[in-house]
């Protein structure tokens, strides 16, 4: 599932997405646009891996050389900058 918007993620989506039994996906923000409150400060380009717990959706941040950690994609060798600057191609 693939959702390209400038506009935030509504908590509408994180109901939609545990309603329709998805595991895991990722925010990409790219142009740092996310409030300092989900992306952290100082505000700098962010993936965001939301992961369905039995508590609902965990999120964990990355940011510049963080290694990318993904229960789906368990072999991934890539870090934050990696998937921005492939972007910027």
């Amino acid at each position: 599932m693939v959702q390209a918007t400038e506009q935030p993620l509504s908590f509408e989506a994180f109901i939609d997405y545990k309603a329709m039994g998805i595991a895991e996906y990722w925010i990409v923000d790219f142009r740092a646009l996310g409030a300092a409150r989900v992306i952290g400060q100082p505000k700098q380009p962010t993936i965001t891996l939301c992961t369905l717990g039995a508590d609902g959706y965990q999120l964990e941040r990355f940011t510049g050389n963080d290694r990318l950690v993904s229960p789906t994609f368990e072999d991934l060798r890539l870090t934050a900058q990696d998937i921005f600057r492939a972007g910027a191609d």
